[in-house]
């Protein structure tokens, strides 16, 4: 059996702020890509709605109740905001410079990041991942005043619907939450940095927000293999193990005597080039391409 305790050194804990916030744009693949970096982010509030009880009576007494979905808003209020979140607020381009309101609004997806603190780390213990699926923004109002001996910037704001997305196993969501802080091991931290770097972007990978059963696939470790077929000449770099869903990195140009290197290709006969920003979900050959040098 055990003991109750309250108050205990570094179970303390909060949640403060917000940072590092991410647009991304749904494309016509149904994909969130690419992210940019949003700027002057001063808030987002999570408005969960319904889920509300309606009663069912039989037999003279209450029989059961009927619960209503549940749906996911959101309020963003931010400084200034980013040029791709135009399309999201219902603006196109007439030409350089010249910008249309009221048109049709773009749908899109958030990640921004707020801290975890405790009573002995202060802000540094941890931190959780926020991420928003499915969001389109409606029109809001934005007041204009004169600068004065009390100037303030402009506050901007906007109320968000969400259409949730599939969860294979679960029921639909809006909404995925990831704490750090239960990510505590090495091999752990590895699959949380994967995730990241899909989510922030790398040398080779725009940012993206992958779906939740992508997520799944990245945090439960499953990974694949991409092996360097060097097609005749020279020595192969070692095989790259990478998590699914992930890319995979360039390795260092292979050499041989008497021929120049000219890429990975996806065939033996080097038709189609190789892409190393391509996300990786299952094992994969690549094949080098040699031309004889001259002279």
């Amino acid at each position: 059996m055990s003991v109750l305790h309250w108050d205990e050194q570094g179970e303390k804990l909060y949640e403060t702020g917000i940072k590092k916030c991410v647009l991304y744009t749904l494309n016509s693949e149904n994909q969130y890509t690419p992210g940019v970096a949003w700027n002057g982010i001063s808030s987002v509030s999570e408005s969960p709605s319904g889920a509300e009880a309606n009663a069912i009576y039989a037999d003279d007494v209450k029989y059961l109740n009927l619960y209503s979905a549940e749906e996911l808003g959101a309020t963003i209020e931010a400084y200034m905001y980013p040029n791709e979140w135009e399309e999201c607020d219902g603006s196109a381009e007439l030409v350089e410079g010249v910008v249309l309101g009221q048109q049709n609004r773009k749908t899109f997806g958030l990640c921004y990041r707020t801290t975890l603190g405790n009573d002995t780390d202060g802000n540094d213990y941890g931190y959780k991942l926020h991420l928003l699926y499915g969001c389109k923004a409606s029109p809001s109002e934005r007041q204009y005043s004169t600068i004065n001996d009390s100037p303030e910037a402009i506050s901007f704001s906007w109320t968000i619907t969400t259409t949730p997305v599939n969860v294979t196993g679960y029921k639909p969501t809006s909404v995925i939450t990831i704490d750090s802080t239960k990510f505590d091991t090495t091999e752990k931290r590895a699959k949380l940095t994967a995730l990241e770097n899909i989510l922030y972007g790398t040398e080779n990978a725009d940012p993206r927000l992958p779906l939740p059963d992508e997520i799944k696939s990245i945090m439960s470790g499953e990974t694949v293999t991409l092996t360097f077929n060097a097609n005749g000449h020279g020595t192969a770099p070692a095989a790259e193990t990478v998590t699914k869903g992930t890319a995979a990195t360039a390795p260092t140009e292979p050499t041989a005597e008497g021929y120049t290197f000219g890429g990975w290709y996806e065939e033996a006969a080097c038709t189609n080039a190789f892409n190393f920003s391509t996300v990786l979900n299952a094992d994969k050959t690549v094949y080098a391409k040699w031309t004889e040098s001259e002279g």
